[in-house]
């Protein structure tokens, strides 16, 4: 199996070995806090029954994403992204606890969703970090096979997390016990990457240039301006500009099918009166995403570095296209749990390859503020897709026309990123007072 053989290419790098752990712990905590949130939020009997419940319900876990995006970037090229993976996840573990004795307390109520949000908020940064930080594991002809495997075995790390919330919220009697006990476990995850990450050395992940407290005071109050140098670097460079684009019109696209997903396998393909069979439901499709996005793994390091990853891009695209185009002629369940497979394949495929070309093609003195902007515009587009859901799609989450739109929009990205140059524009050297950053 390929990816057996890369993780033999990568395993004699021990610090990759280390930030990898870090991850996939992380991240099926992660996907343990989020299933109980999705059970909060989508799947009570009381919530998220239409188009604009859930596109709502998405604005608020999302939008704070957006917000933390711009700090985190400033921050991970200033502060040691190593003690970042350390004190982020135990301000995770706590807030988490927290949490958990609240809606054992006094049930769910405003701090739940405060604290939640905050927790959410916390994740994104980290993975700001984790991503900014691969480069300095892995370099060369690696780098391609590292992004292949990390960010993938992540999801499925996070896929195997919300797994094992949503069992537990099939499984207990419906209350407060099955949250908390969801909770309790992610807060142990959360601590065990803590523990994991001063297993590597304070400086290992950069960045080159530390500086003092003062300075980073200066960088927070010059916050726009300095990630606008930072959009207006990537955008001189070319390829890492580009590469965010895409990515940003293919989350957009893939935001809206995702709620259309959850409409569907609540209000469609199951009772909606029984929300306990409409989340049954929807695990099932994400479990088929789960297997599309695992693919990836053995997909993208056969075929990208044939193609490239910028043709590997198109290619994605277009087989999203198809997707679509299969659910405007049918929402049979084996063409929806069929198109649910083959987009999660396209749609980490293509993230693999940006994630490649932002982290080659980007100067270490912009790459925390390029995975910050990254962050921003990946769950912004969402929230996007959210307000269009809102207004386009029906209750039970089926439009042919809505369908066909996204079918052709992802022909037209596909169109157009294949006509756009594939190598960086030269930018001056950090050597240069022109690269001095502000």
């Amino acid at each position: 199996m390929q990816v057996v053989a890369d993780l033999k290419q990568l395993w004699p790098l021990v610090d990759f070995r280390r930030l990898l752990t870090v991850r996939l712990v992380s991240q099926c905590a992660d996907g343990l806090f989020q299933a109980g949130l999705a059970t909060l939020f989508f799947f009570s009997p009381e919530n998220a029954t239409t188009a604009t419940g859930v596109a709502a319900a998405f604005a608020v876990l999302l939008l704070p994403f957006t917000v933390v995006g711009p700090w985190a970037g400033v921050l991970l090229d200033r502060w040691r992204r190593r003690q970042v993976l350390l004190v982020g996840n135990l301000v995770r573990t706590g807030l988490t606890l927290v949490v958990a004795l609240t809606m054992a307390t006094a049930g769910v109520g405003p701090l739940v969703y405060v604290l939640a949000l905050v927790t959410l908020s916390v994740n994104r940064f980290l993975l700001s970090a984790l991503s900014a930080s691969l480069p300095r594991v892995v370099d060369g002809p690696l780098l391609l096979t590292a992004n292949s495997i990390t960010p993938t075995l992540g999801t499925v790390s996070a896929g195997i997390g919300a797994g094992v919330g949503l069992l537990l919220g099939l499984v207990l009697p419906d209350g407060r016990p099955k949250d908390v006990v969801a909770l309790v476990v992610a807060a142990a995850l959360m601590s065990t990457a803590a523990v994991v990450a001063t297993r590597l050395g304070r400086d290992r992940l950069g960045p080159d240039a530390l500086v003092g407290t003062a300075e980073v005071r200066r960088a927070l109050s010059t916050l726009a301006h300095g990630l606008v140098d930072g959009a207006r670097y990537l955008v001189r460079r070319g390829t890492p500009g580009r590469a965010l684009g895409v990515m940003a019109v293919h989350r957009f696209l893939y935001g809206a099918v995702f709620i259309a997903s959850l409409l569907i396998s609540r209000n469609l393909l199951s009772d909606p009166a029984d929300p306990r069979a409409g989340l049954l439901m929807f695990s099932t499709v994400a479990a088929f995403t789960g297997v599309g996005f695992a693919l990836a793994i053995v997909i993208t390091p056969l075929v990208a570095p044939v193609l490239g990853p910028h043709r590997w891009i198109v290619v994605c695209l277009l087989v999203a296209a198809a997707t679509q185009l299969l659910l405007v002629l049918t929402v049979a369940l084996p063409a929806v749990l069929a198109g649910s497979l083959v987009l999660g394949l396209a749609a980490q495929g293509a993230k693999i390859a940006v994630d490649t070309i932002v982290q080659r093609d980007t100067d270490d003195r912009f790459r925390g503020r390029a995975f910050a902007l990254y962050d921003v515009l990946y769950n912004a587009a969402f929230v996007g897709a959210a307000a269009l859901a809102a207004v386009a799609l029906p209750d039970t989450g089926w439009s042919r026309g809505v369908f066909a739109a996204i079918a052709v929009a992802y022909l037209a990205a596909a169109l157009v990123y294949r006509t756009r140059p594939t190598t960086p524009t030269p930018t001056p050297s950090p050597s240069s007072p022109s690269a001095t950053p502000r």
